[in-house]
C-alpha cells in the first residue's frame, strides 16, 4: 500500500507542476515531452494523474485518521 500512495503522490506532483506551468507559462510540459496533449501517452499521463487524484481523495480520511492515532 505504501508503494501505491508514493505513486499517487508522484503523480500528482507532476500533475501539479503541468498545471502551474500552465497557469504561469501556458507550457503543458507533459505535452511537450510526449509530442502533444492528443497523443496517446500525453492522454495515458493524464488519465493516471485523474485516477491518482481520486485514489487520494479517497483514502485522505483513512491517512488522517492513521496519523491522529499515531500521535496519540
Amino acid at each position: 500500500m505504501k508503494s501505491l500512495n508514493l505513486i499517487a503522490l508522484i503523480l500528482l506532483v507532476v500533475g501539479g507542476l503541468n498545471w502551474g506551468l500552465w497557469g504561469l507559462l501556458q507550457f503543458d510540459l507533459v505535452a511537450a515531452i510526449f509530442g502533444g496533449n492528443t497523443e496517446l501517452l500525453s492522454r495515458v499521463i493524464y488519465s493516471l494523474v485523474g485516477i491518482a487524484a481520486v485514489y487520494t481523495a479517497l483514502t485522505l480520511k483513512g491517512s488522517q485518521r492513521r496519523a491522529e492515532t499515531a500521535k496519540a
